[in-house]
């Protein structure tokens, strides 16, 4: 296993449940069968990896080399139904735990495309698709408008987190002082727009006012 993920793996781990958890409770919202949930809990963890290593040729992809993934992901959807009643409760845990999961899937698929050598665009763009497009998968699935297109910050975390990763390897910075920066700011970036609601300027277009 490569230096990077070593280090991110445990909370890798962690965030990959915790995905899979938000997903199973959308899934529940839906009304959606119990395969539904196990399914929409394993798309919406492993979705954003899977199509950044598709588009970029990287294969095999990180669940088919480790199917425990998928056990482990659709386990923690399916387990999400019995305790749904009182997951309301941890509001803030998973919100806490969603952005962690942004932030080190943004490193982990920035890491990627590095180890491909693939230009700073498109390590930067790597980084954000594996952070976010596994939430743009489950809205579209739910038929919501993806987060990623709101106003909230999420995208814009994602994008100053890699940059800060690609930043410090660059200049030859030792890795875990780079990912432990990238992190800390990444995660204090995220939980500072949810606390205090920081937003991306809206577009608002209606067309009956002209």
């Amino acid at each position: 296993m490569p230096h990077t993920e070593a280090l991110l793996f445990p909370l890798a781990m962690v965030a990959l449940v915790a995905e899979a958890m938000t997903a199973a409770l959308a899934a529940g919202r839906r009304n959606m069968d119990w395969l539904g949930v196990a399914m929409l809990g394993c798309i919406t963890a492993l979705g954003g990896g899977s199509v950044r290593d598709m588009l970029l040729g990287h294969y095999p992809l990180w669940w088919v080399q480790s199917p425990y993934l998928l056990l482990l992901t659709g386990g923690a959807a399916l387990a999400t139904i019995g305790i749904a009643q009182f997951v309301h409760r941890f509001h803030t845990i998973f919100l806490i735990l969603d952005a962690i999961g942004l932030v080190v899937f943004t490193i982990m698929g920035a890491n990627v495309a590095m180890s491909m050598n693939q230009p700073l665009l498109i390590v930067v763009v790597a980084g954000m698709i594996t952070g976010c497009v596994g939430g743009v998968i489950r809205d579209v699935l739910c038929n919501d408008v993806p987060l990623l297109f709101r106003a909230e910050l999420y995208a814009s975390v994602s994008i100053v987190t890699g940059l800060l990763y690609i930043g410090g390897i660059t200049y030859g910075l030792s890795p875990d002082i780079v990912i432990a920066a990238a992190f800390a700011v990444g995660l204090t970036f995220r939980l500072l727009a949810i606390r205090l609601k920081w937003e991306m300027p809206k577009f608002v277009y209606d067309s009956e006012t002209k």
